[in-house]
């Protein structure tokens, strides 16, 4: 597994290493073969230009997903999963309005981004958001047991 990260802007106490490592052990949960990952980490400012080019919508968001195969369907067996972009302004946000640790909200939309690069989209219908809510918790009871 190949997992790439990068900071546009830096977030206190977060470590690539550990981030990589605590990854590596839900995709063995996810997917049974290696697949590759990059990772952003950015501000709001740059994280709405993006999902204003990319996707058309005026705003900042916590987290963006690019899947590599450029559609709806992941092609997870050609090895690339696409790119995750977390914005760090609405994590550290995020995290303080809800009282919840800020490695706890990275992890969290990590999974997010991630679970849409394998085709889950709590936007299609109410049944796949319960889908993925479920998926998520899971995955992120597997990584907080090893923070």
């Amino acid at each position: 597994m190949e997992i790439q990260i990068r900071f546009r802007k830096r977030i206190p106490g977060l470590k690539s290493q550990k981030i990589k490592q605590l990854l590596k052990k839900t995709f063995k949960d996810l997917v049974n073969h290696d697949v590759e990952l990059s990772i952003l980490f950015t501000d709001d400012d740059h994280i709405s230009q993006l999902n204003r080019h990319y996707l058309g919508r005026d705003n900042s968001t916590n987290v963006l997903a690019f899947p590599m195969s450029g559609g709806s369907a992941v092609d997870v067996d050609s090895g690339l999963l696409g790119d995750v972009v977390v914005s760090a302004d609405t994590a550290i946000r995020e995290s303080k309005e809800r009282g919840i640790p800020l490695n706890e909200t990275i992890y969290s939309l990590l999974i997010h981004g991630i679970l849409h690069l394998l085709n889950y989209d709590h936007e299609r219908s109410s049944e796949e958001a319960l889908r993925m809510e479920k998926e998520e918790s899971r995955l992120l009871a597997i990584i907080m047991e090893e923070v």
